[in-house]
Order: C-alpha cells, then sequence, then structure tokens
C-alpha cells in the first residue's frame, strides 16, 4: 500500500519524523533502518509471526456488533476485539513482531518502556516465549496505579525498573529506556510500544499493528457487505492501536479516522494530555512531532487517569494526520471516560481499559448520519484499572 500517508525513504510522515538520535544510537538505529523491511518481507519471517498471532495470541480478534450501545448511540457500532488478545490487549502484536526481528538481528537482551502495563506485559510475554532477559522501564506513580500488571509482568519474568524522575510516567520511562539503551547498545533491542521513537520505529509498529484494520476490513464485508465502515475511532497516546485501526484506510477518504485524546481534568485546566490541542512541533524521543512545551522547548509534565494516555506528544503519523485534516480529533475528560467505561460494562458485558473507555466516550460527542457505520478499536481490557474504576465509581452506578 503506498499513500502520502505513508513514510518516506526519509522517515517522515510530511514534516514530521525522522530520526533525531544521539551519535551512540546511530548504529543501532541503522541496522534496523537497513534491516527491517528485508527481514518484514521474508516469508519466513511471516510464516512464523502469523502462526503466533493464530496460535499463541488468538487472532483474528472478533469484530462484535454492540446491539444494545448502538441503540443510545444511533449508528451501528462494531467493537473491534483487540482485548481478547492475549495478555488483554493490542500491543503483543507489536511485540511478537519486534522480538523475532530481534532475533533476527542477534539482539540477546531486550529492554521497553510501558505506561499502563499492558505493553509491559506484552514484552514479557514475548521474551519468556522466546528465552530472552527482559526489562520494563515504567513510571513510579505508573507501578503504583497498575500494580496487577506490574506483577504479571514479574511473574513473567521480567525486572521491572520503577522510573522516579520528573512525572514518574510514561515519559519519563521512555527517558530512562533510552538512556539505558545508549549504554548499552550492541547486544540491546529496544521494543518501543507506540508508533514514536526514530525512524524506522513508528513505521515498524505500525506494519505489526496494521493486522487490526486487515481483520476489519475482512469482518465487516461478512458482516455488512462491504470492507469500508463511515467512521473508524481510537483513543491515541502515542497512538500505536489507532494506527493499527486506522492503516488500511489511509488512503480511502471516505473513510472518516477519529483520534481521541485525553483532556484529564479539562483542556485548559493545566491538567491534561491533549496533545494537538495543546501541543506544537518539536522533537519528543527521537523524532519530529506535536507534544505539549513551553516557549523554550521544555516538555509540559502531562496528566490523565489513564496511565496509557499519559503522554504529552502523539507518534509523528498522527501529527501529520491532524496537520492535514485527514483525522478528525476529539478531545475526552476524566469523568466522561469513567462514565463511558461504566456504560459500556452494563450495556455490552466488556469492562474496557481506561485508555479505550475515552474512544468510547467520544460516540457521545460526534453526530453521527442515520445508520452510519462505526469501528471502534476496543485496545484493551480494564481489569488492570479495577481500583480506579472502583475509586472514582459516579454515584448513579453504585
Amino acid at each position: 500500500m503506498n499513500t502520502t500517508f505513508q513514510v518516506d525513504d526519509l522517515g517522515y510522515y510530511g514534516k514530521f519524523g525522522g530520526a533525531f538520535i544521539p551519535e551512540m544510537l546511530f548504529p543501532n538505529v541503522e541496522e534496523l533502518r537497513t534491516q527491517y523491511l528485508e527481514i518484514l518481507s521474508d516469508p519466513s519471517f511471516q510464516a512464523d509471526l502469523d502462526q503466533l498471532l493464530s496460535d499463541f495470541v488468538g487472532r483474528p480478534t472478533p469484530l462484535y456488533f454492540a446491539s444494545r450501545l448502538s441503540e443510545q448511540v444511533g449508528a451501528k457500532v462494531y467493537l473491534k476485539r483487540e482485548d481478547l488478545c492475549h495478555t488483554g490487549a493490542h500491543k503483543v502484536n507489536n511485540t511478537l513482531g519486534q522480538i523475532l526481528l530481534a532475533k533476527r538481528l542477534g539482539k540477546t537482551h531486550i529492554i521497553a518502556e510501558t505506561g499502563a502495563g499492558q505493553h509491559g506485559v506484552a514484552t514479557a510475554t514475548a521474551c519468556a516465549l522466546m528465552g530472552l532477559p527482559c526489562k520494563v522501564f515504567m513510571g513510579a506513580i505508573d507501578v503504583e496505579r497498575q500494580n496487577p500488571n506490574v506483577q504479571r509482568m514479574k511473574m513473567l519474568g521480567a525486572e521491572v525498573i520503577p522510573v522516579t524522575s520528573g512525572s514518574q510516567t510514561l515519559k519519563d520511562a521512555t527517558n530512562d529506556a533510552m538512556r539505558y539503551w545508549i549504554n548499552h547498545p550492541s547486544e540491546t533491542h529496544y521494543i518501543i510500544g507506540s508508533v514514536v521513537g526514530p525512524h524506522p520505529f513508528p513505521d515498524m509498529v505500525a506494519r505489526f499493528q496494521s493486522v487490526i484494520s486487515a481483520e476489519i476490513k475482512a469482518q465487516l464485508k461478512e458482516k455488512e457487505g462491504r470492507e469500508n465502515p463511515d467512521f473508524v475511532i481510537a483513543c491515541v497516546g502515542g497512538g500505536s492501536n489507532a494506527m493499527g485501526a486506522f492503516y488500511h484506510y489511509l488512503d480511502q477518504p471516505e473513510v472518516k479516522l477519529v483520534a481521541v485524546e485525553a483532556a484529564g481534568h479539562g483542556i485548559d485546566s493545566g491538567e491534561s494530555a491533549a496533545t494537538t490541542a495543546l501541543g506544537t512541533p518539536g522533537v519528543l524521543h527521537g523524532s519530529q512531532t506535536i507534544l505539549m512545551q513551553t516557549p523554550d522547548g521544555q516538555v509540559v509534565e502531562p496528566y490523565s487517569i489513564s496511565a496509557g494516555l499519559d503522554y504529552p506528544g502523539i507518534g509523528p503519523v498522527h501529527a501529520h494526520l491532524f496537520d492535514t485534516g485527514r483525522a478528525h480529533f476529539e478531545y475526552v475528560t476524566d469523568q466522561a471516560a469513567l462514565e463511558a467505561g461504566y456504560k459500556l460494562s452494563r450495556l455490552e458485558g466488556i469492562i474496557p481499559a481506561l485508555e479505550t473507555a475515552h474512544a468510547l466516550a467520544a460516540l457521545e460527542q460526534i453526530t453521527f448520519p442515520e445508520d452510519a457505520v462505526v469501528v471502534l478499536n476496543l485496545s484493551g481490557r480494564g481489569d488492570k484499572d479495577l481500583q480506579t474504576y472502583i475509586h472514582h465509581q459516579p454515584a448513579d452506578h453504585e
């Protein structure tokens, strides 16, 4: 697939992307850049990955028609059930691809960063499967609020390293993972969990997650007689689940792409992670993108009740989609997300991750044409967020 929304030969999406890296990382990133497309196109690599996605992850995940939710929304709402993947989120699609790639590159140690813990669990799972040692960097605040996932990572044999610098969340975990990689470049592969970082990571992660939209096309054809919905909706922190859901629709403008960011206590409250509403172009974690920053370039600490959306930037591909208007961005507060999470639980018997609950809340902010077909990527399950849900339980749901 070749569209204007795909990465160019230099690693850019329009004016966003590239590789802004320290000299010590150049050999690693260059090795990856020169080999990843060749490895991904190797039929034996694809056969190994396809088998793992089928037999280990449980793909294809269902495309579920949410009838009771649809009645309330006034549109036909389908949920792409990535929460039913092994490990409970879409993250495992990417970690299995990257760990197969790392083995082909001869890497013997794996590191990762995580916010909500879903990427950390997926990486720990892949490392256990392949017998590779694993270090996961995680903000100390996220270690506390995502304790079930911390325990799962440890049970799988990973070393979880709490990060106490900065806001002690995903941004700082990514910073420390980058520093570790700089000091251990030769034997280590850094499995980045989202479409962020220096080229080729955003493109590579997008390709591994594109299985989501490939399946949506086939499943919607079977259920609706057409491959294309009217809307595709997904939450965006870094943006990996959104890119997986958008990927095969990027050059089909009749499909409206809706990205949902976390507004925290409100866009203008000073406690928000609504990057495209508050951010400006700059460099974050190795690429040119849109990020929340002060006039002199200092990163503004983000805030969201959702650990996976508590990030001050977005992937460069999403910055390009925002800049060109190809994707429409919505902003959802903590309170609206909590209410949407409870609503889906009571209407459809599905407890969503808080990240996904933001996308669900956006359903009430959009006016859909009658009989519109909407696909929402249900990126993860809410078990890990149960304590947060209970702590913030709306009075009318007690």
